[in-house]
């Protein structure tokens, strides 16, 4: 079988693997710039693969582009002119964040991304991607993406050491900083992740005034509860959907492609957000987007989201991935999706009623607010 004689391949690249950063070459932000172009505009016949019903680009898309890209830059950023072909698996980590600039994107407009590495780690590299769109005579930005992408052995069994980064002036400098500041923010945030610590004392203050206004005042009963007016239990803002994980989706490694994952994950969540408010939502932001796990080929994905926050005219979806082997029936946790999106009128609110409900929505609250904070 093709993917299968393709991994066999790979395994013989491991002898190029670099013993240390230090025996690899220092590369400049410039190396890995890159430009772009989907000339949807001036290639009508491109334009069928990224049209939604609505006439606009499909999102979808767009997050698989950029999941491409960020791969391309990693892999200019370690090329090596001696090797015909690198021995690093370059693997999406996470997605830290993507910011919208425009609402809209134009189905008949020529597209640029552009990017280039802004960070690195040993093993690991933060790319920043911008997309840009021509209209009325100009380029102006559709959105910020920020990834963070790591480099593994030809078989993607254990860490690979890549290029080590050489800034020049201060303007790179400020970008470099940046990308620690990125780094040290995951791990504040993975360190206080509600999994591990319990609320602060404000948010116990939020779920304890949730639970206060369900109670039935007639009854004076901790059991029987009430859902107050214009709500709706998250138990009834959840949706599901189902994927068989076929080869076409793979990617070099025989692991089912990335942006693949992002492109459903983002599709059930839009749909979620869609039937909860009755009316069609804007992107606002896609926020930490972690890849726990690779997924492989055959496996089934179960993917669920739920509307886990909302405030004013805004609803934060958090779509929750995982893998189920049919024959051992094991599920395991491969991605958990933030996303926010932004409708015409005002939406419910939704309540929780289980204890893990309210750590949902306070997680909801905290990643809703942490994406306010850069609009």
């Amino acid at each position: 079988i093709d993917h299968q004689q393709a991994m066999a391949e790979r395994a013989s690249l491991s002898e190029h693997l670099a013993g240390s950063q230090s025996e690899l070459p220092a590369k400049t932000m410039k190396d890995s710039e890159i430009e772009v172009h989907l000339p949807l505009g001036t290639q009508p016949s491109l334009r069928e693969k990224y049209l939604n019903y609505h006439n606009t680009v499909r999102f979808g898309r767009i997050l698989e582009d950029l999941d491409s890209l960020a791969v391309l830059i990693c892999y200019s950023h370690t090329w090596n002119k001696e090797l015909d072909r690198s021995p690093l698996s370059i693997v999406t980590a996470l997605v830290d964040k993507i910011d919208m600039r425009k609402n809209i994107i134009y189905p008949d407009c020529d597209i640029k991304f552009t990017g280039h590495v802004t960070w690195v780690g040993k093993s690991s590299i933060e790319a920043k991607m911008h997309m840009t769109q021509f209209h009325d005579g100009a380029y102006s930005p559709v959105l910020d993406a920020t990834f963070v992408m790591v480099a593994r052995d030809p078989e993607n069994k254990r860490a690979a050491f890549v290029n080590p980064l050489k800034l020049q002036g201060p303007e790179e400098e400020k970008i470099f900083q940046q990308g620690e500041i990125n780094k040290k923010r995951r791990v504040d945030l993975s360190t206080a992740s509600l999994l591990k610590v319990a609320p602060t004392a404000e948010e116990r203050t939020i779920v304890h005034s949730l639970f206060l206004n369900t109670l039935d005042t007639k009854t004076v009963s901790f059991r029987s509860r009430i859902l107050p007016p214009n709500s709706m239990w998250m138990e009834d803002a959840k949706m599901k959907g189902l994927e068989i994980c076929h080869p076409q989706e793979r990617n070099i490694f025989n692991r089912i492609f990335g942006g693949f994952l992002m492109r459903k994950a983002y599709e059930l969540g839009w749909a979620n957000a869609c039937a909860f408010a009755g009316s069609r939502p804007i992107l606002v932001a896609v926020d930490d987007i972690l890849f726990q796990k690779p997924v492989e080929i055959g496996s089934l994905l179960l993917l669920s989201s739920q509307v886990c926050y909302t405030e004013g005219e805004h609803i934060q979806v958090r779509v929750h991935t995982e893998v189920l082997d049919p024959l051992t029936r094991q599920h395991s946790t491969t991605n958990v999706f933030h996303f926010t999106f932004l409708v015409e009128k005002a939406v419910p609110a939704v309540v929780p009623q289980s204890y893990g409900e309210s750590m949902l929505y306070l997680d909801g609250k905290r990643h809703f607010n942490e994406t306010m904070k850069s609009q």
